[in-house]
C-alpha cells in the first residue's frame, strides 16, 4: 500500500499510488490486481488525475521464483490499468511483461505486450 507505480500502457495515466491490494494479501505480487489512485496523468488521456482505478501488476522489483528454479526481478514496479471486468483500458503495453500473467488469466494483457519476459 502507498507504493508509487509506473503505468506502462497508453490509458493516459503516468503514475499511480496503490490504495489496496485485492485478494487480502499483505502486498501485491506479479499478476495481482490492485486498487490505485491516479497521481499523474496526461492532459487528453482516458483517465484523469485523482480517479480511483483498478490495475494489474506487470513488473515488480521484488524477486519471484519460477517453476524451473530461475528467479525473475525487474528494475521498477509497473501496472497496466484495467476495468472491473479485468479488460485493459489502454490499447498498448510498453516494456517487458512476464509470462506468469497467463496463469493469472490476464491473457489480453499478454497479447497487447510488445515483449514477453
Amino acid at each position: 500500500m502507498r507504493t508509487n507505480l509506473k503505468v506502462v500502457d497508453n490509458s493516459g495515466a503516468k503514475r499511480v499510488m496503490c490504495i489496496q491490494a485485492l485478494k487480502g494479501r499483505k502486498g501485491a505480487r506479479l499478476g495481482d490486481t490492485i486498487i490505485a489512485s491516479v497521481k499523474e496523468a496526461q492532459p487528453k488521456g482516458k483517465v484523469k488525475k485523482g480517479e480511483v482505478v483498478y490495475g494489474v501488476v506487470v513488473r515488480a522489483a521484488m524477486q519471484r521464483g519460477r517453476c524451473d528454479g530461475s528467479e525473475i526481478k525487474f528494475d521498477d514496479n509497473a501496472v497496466v490499468l484495467v476495468n472491473k471486468q479485468g479488460e485493459p483500458i489502454g490499447t498498448r503495453v510498453f516494456g517487458p511483461v512476464p509470462h506468469e500473467l497467463r496463469k493469472k488469466k490476464h491473457v489480453k494483457i499478454l497479447t497487447l505486450a510488445e515483449h514477453i519476459a
